[in-house]
């Protein structure tokens, strides 16, 4: 096979590549060839803030998922709040974020140890 024929196919095979992956990243979830991980997954991004005997510090919700677990949903993020609580290690619970989801980014808060969206 000549040089010019591989290194033409190498960059037509290159192209397309690059295309789907940008095309992937587009907002329409479920289409063929598309990245369902990042177009269905909903996460939250917040600052919690705990209260033990009127001493307050910031909360670390990641500190408690499984091993390799990275995205924190909402009713993931109350059962950490709840896991929180129930051991007695904070009296009370707030924060302020958003959650990110294929909607768009819409405002949440944990207000006495509830999430509210």
């Amino acid at each position: 096979m000549p040089a010019a024929l591989l290194t033409a196919a190498q960059l037509a095979a290159t192209s397309a590549l690059t295309a789907w992956m940008a095309i992937g990243f587009t907002r329409r979830p479920g289409r063929w060839m598309r990245y369902p991980l990042f177009s269905r997954a909903t996460y939250v991004i917040i600052d919690l803030t705990g209260v033990k005997d009127g001493r307050t510090e910031p909360v670390n919700p990641y500190l408690y998922l499984s091993p390799g677990a990275f995205l924190l949903p909402p009713p993931q993020l109350q059962t950490v709040i709840d896991h929180l609580i129930s051991t007695g290690r904070y009296d009370r619970i707030d924060g302020r974020g958003r959650c990110v989801s294929v909607k768009g980014e819409q405002p949440i808060t944990v207000v006495a140890n509830r999430v509210v969206l």
